[in-house]
């Protein structure tokens, strides 16, 4: 497949536009962090809570705008998975989304020849903006996963601070999939996430995008819900639809008919979609920043939300109950022996979410 290009990027002038594009991915949730919220702003009441309310579990709200009730946490561990970066305690999902989570990471072992999966933010204990890092996850309908291998070993909670993201993309060429770090046990992993009739979208970068649709040789009836996106180079986010039932859940259009493989892709190869703001016109007043989103922008029942009541602890709400909870005795997976994934490259860009919504 053909998008032009080396005529869209010789349209982008030089290199060193490039390469400024290049910095720009890297920023990740370095260029995603903010001044510190305003006391009594939604980022900062939801961020601030750190136990999810009681009762039945309800999405509320849209992916971008919302909140949620009775989430449950994924454990931090299991034989097929680790849950990253535990300082952030956003390991909360509707429990549609954790369970998928659990199936998909076995499911990645035995059919995907991948070791097991390390997931990185699912939802804050009650949803809501996040104090960083994401537009969206706001519902617990949206999970992410690094494109790194989980390791044979149980991780401290330290060493899943300091795990490095690895990009998965080349640091001297415009939107090109690094063939150094890329393994077909990768494009397996994207494509067995694709699969669950639940999963609605999977957001990854342009570059990864394009290289699924130069080389996938497998079944092509789930590689549409694959999104480019700014970022997501170094994990995917996966995005189920509103579960049955969840009469507060806002849904988001269906995917379009097809691959994707088409002009939708080849627009994130032209210059438009990183072109820089123009400069104001002399003498013009600077814009104004962009007002806050305070509890009052959310769906009604999102302050009732922040008002209810908490489990009694982060084990109670813990998915498959208080023994899951503690710091498993279980074995991780044995590496697959078709597994072709070498030691971890250099470090890449940190996962984020641009407001887009694709």
């Amino acid at each position: 497949m053909a998008f032009g290009f080396a005529q869209a990027f010789r349209t982008l002038s030089t290199l060193a536009l490039a390469g400024a594009i290049g910095a720009g991915l890297a920023v990740g949730d370095v260029g995603a962090e903010q001044k510190t919220p305003s006391p009594g702003s939604a980022k900062a009441l939801f961020g601030g809570a750190g136990l999810p309310t009681r009762g039945p579990a309800q999405p509320i709200g849209f992916y971008a705008k919302g909140c949620m009730a009775g989430a449950v946490a994924l454990p931090t561990d299991g034989p097929t998975w680790q849950a990253m970066r535990l300082s952030r305690n956003r390991r909360w999902g509707n429990p549609a989304m954790i369970a998928l989570l659990e199936r998909f990471s076995q499911d990645a072992v035995r059919y995907a020849g991948w070791p097991g999966i390390l997931v990185g933010d699912i939802a804050q204990p009650r949803g809501g903006p996040m104090l960083n890092g994401h537009s969206s996850h706001q519902i617990g309908l949206d999970a992410d996963i690094w494109f790194s291998p989980m390791p044979a070993r149980r991780m401290t909670a330290q060493e899943r601070e300091d795990l490095p993201f690895t990009s998965m993309l080349q640091k001297d060429k415009f939107l090109t999939v690094n063939p150094k770090v890329w393994t077909e046990s990768r494009a397996r992993l994207l494509m067995l996430a694709a699969s669950y009739p639940e999963v609605e979208r999977i957001f990854v970068n342009p570059a990864i995008k394009k290289k699924m649709c130069d080389t996938w040789g497998g079944d092509r009836t789930n590689l549409g819900k694959l999104r480019p996106i700014y970022g997501h180079d170094s994990h995917f986010h996966i995005r189920i639809k509103c579960p049955p039932g969840a009469a507060g859940c806002t849904p988001q259009a269906p995917v379009p008919a097809g691959d994707g493989c088409d002009k939708s892709l080849a627009y994130w190869f032209t210059p438009a979609p990183w072109a820089l703001p123009k400069p104001p016109k002399p003498g013009a007043k600077p814009p104004k920043p962009p007002r806050e989103m305070m509890v009052t922008d959310l769906p009604n029942a999102c302050a009732a939300v922040l008002d209810a009541a908490s489990v009694a602890s982060m084990q109670a709400a813990t998915y498959g109950g208080p023994s899951a909870a503690s710091a498993l005795a279980a074995t991780p997976a044995a590496a697959s022996a078709d597994d072709t994934d070498g030691p971890l490259p250099d470090v890449g860009p940190v996962p984020n979410d641009k407001p887009a919504i694709q």
